[in-house]
C-alpha cells in the first residue's frame, strides 16, 4: 500500500512514486522480514524455506551465490550459524519447535544480504536465556551481512541491546507535532 500521507524513503527510493509491482520488487530485493507467527510455509522443508526469498528475488539469489557459492549452501550456512541442526534442514517445517522455527524465519530473512532485515516480536514466544541466545545470533548475522535491524517489541528489556531505540508514545508525539 502507498503512504496515505507523507512519504516513504528507503535505501535512496522513494516508494510512493514506484507502481505495485515495483514496490514488492523492491521489497524482496532489500528487505528480510521475521514475522511474529513466522509465516513459514508448512509443506516446504526447512531449507526450502530459508531459499524462498531468493527464487523471488534475483538480486538476493546473486548475492547469496557470490557469497556462499549457491543459494542452497547460503541457506545451509545461515541456518548451521544460528544453530539448528543439519538433520532438520530437509525436514517439513511444521515439524519444527517454536524456537527453530524462529531461527529458520531469521535465516529466510537474511538469506541473500538484504539491507533491511525488519523482524516483529520474534522473541515473545522465548524464554529469557534462548531470546538472549536467539538475539545474538541475530546481531552478529546482520552484522557479517552489513543488514540493518529494525526490531519490533514490546519487550523494554531489551531496549539496552539496540544502538538506537524509540517507544511509541515518541513516535505519536512526532506524528502529532507534525500535524500542529
Amino acid at each position: 500500500h502507498k503512504a496515505q500521507r507523507g512519504s516513504v524513503r528507503l535505501l535512496g527510493q522513494e516508494l510512493g512514486t514506484l507502481s505495485a509491482g515495483a514496490r514488492d520488487r523492491f521489497r524482496v530485493d532489500h528487505s528480510g522480514y521475521i514475522f511474529q507467527q513466522f509465516n513459514l510455509l508448512p509443506f516446504l522443508s526447512v531449507r526450502e524455506n530459508v531459499s524462498l526469498p531468493c527464487r523471488f528475488s534475483r538480486l538476493r539469489s546473486k548475492r547469496a551465490c557470490q557469497r556462499h557459492g549457491s543459494v542452497s549452501h547460503a541457506a545451509t550456512q545461515l541456518l548451521e550459524h544460528l544453530g539448528l541442526a543439519a538433520s532438520l534442514h530437509e525436514r517439513r517445517a511444521d515439524t519444527l519447535s517454536i524456537g527453530q522455527q524462529q531461527r529458520v524465519a531469521a535465516a529466510r530473512a537474511l538469506i541473500g544480504q538484504p539491507e533491511l532485515v525488519i523482524a516483529d516480536e520474534p522473541t515473545s514466544a522465548l524464554d529469557a536465556d534462548s531470546r538472549e541466545a536467539f538475539l545474538q545470533l541475530l546481531f552478529a548475522e546482520c552484522r557479517a551481512a552489513g543488514s540493518s535491524l529494525l526490531f519490533v517489541s514490546h519487550d523494554q528489556s531489551l531496549a539496552p541491546l539496540f544502538d538506537r531505540s524509540l517507544s511509541l508514545a515518541e513516535l505519536n508525539r512526532a506524528t502529532r507535532a507534525a500535524e500542529i
